[in-house]
């Protein structure tokens, strides 16, 4: 007598979990459309595909400091097996700026010109982790002796350009002074930015726009108001990204410094 009833109610509890796993799918679609991935193999780093109100669209890993590497290449970054982003500035396979791993840096020799030691010809924005003092800072510098952290043994230092995101009225005169290619010009850009809880982020723009136009789509939807500041990085074509099958080729050229995720 019981055994329609007990049938009819495994039925009913199947079609219901099958619903609920269908609904789940359907939003978990929805969810990374409008931005957020958490891409297979990457169980500490988060990726998203945000657009601004300025109609930039940003690229966006997040990580914690010790999951990023530096390492020079000679390649388009799509083509490799890493994931991560373009690093500093470079000329005829030269590092222009600094990428420096313990006081080594990425490309040669400490002291070797561009091999990453230098912020070559001028003092410009360089990011520092430092491990042991658990904080990030932006250092105006020309090369690694002058970074100043608690254990030289135990830091990374990636150069670039300073975005001043805490100074909205000196930002872009600092930028000059520091040298930023192509500022008022549309073309797609590259950053590496930090929050007060110590995460970074990396960030690539495939959309032309101008060095403003990028630094006020960044502070509008990174880190959701936490940001404390960064960089510029190399742009236009340079600027490339790979994220399990999220790639950015930029114009496919090759590069020669990157950031990489280690895990």
């Amino acid at each position: 007598m019981d055994t329609i009833p007990l049938a009819k109610n495994r039925a009913a509890s199947l079609l219901i979990y099958l619903l609920i796993m269908i609904t789940s799918f359907i939003w978990t679609l929805i969810w990374g459309a409008n931005g957020h991935v958490k891409p297979p193999n990457l169980p500490i780093s988060e990726y998203r595909i945000d657009q601004a109100s300025n109609g930039v669209t940003l690229h966006t890993i997040r990580t914690p400091p010790q999951n990023i590497g530096l390492k020079a290449i000679t390649a388009n970054i799509t083509d490799l097996s890493e994931n991560g982003i373009n690093g500093g500035f470079f000329w005829q396979g030269y590092l222009l700026s600094i990428a420096v791993i313990n006081d080594l840096p990425v490309k040669g020799q400490p002291g070797d010109y561009g091999s990453g030691w230098f912020n070559i010809d001028r003092k410009r924005g360089t990011l520092v982790w430092d491990e042991k003092a658990q904080t990030f800072t932006v250092q105006v510098v020309e090369n690694a002796n002058e970074l100043k952290v608690m254990d030289r043994n135990n830091y990374w230092a990636q150069g670039g350009v300073s975005m001043g995101l805490a100074n909205p009225d000196g930002w872009a005169a600092q930028a000059v002074s520091e040298e930023m290619p192509v500022i008022d010009e549309k073309r797609m850009r590259s950053g590496i930015v930090y929050d007060r809880s110590n995460h970074v982020y990396m960030v690539v723009a495939p959309t032309p726009c101008t060095g403003e136009q990028f630094r006020t789509a960044i502070l509008e939807q990174v880190g959701g108001g936490q940001l404390v500041d960064g960089l510029f990085l190399d742009g236009d074509g340079s600027s490339q990204l790979k994220v399990a099958d999220y790639l950015l080729p930029g114009d496919h050229r090759e590069v020669y410094q990157m950031i990489t995720l280690l895990k």
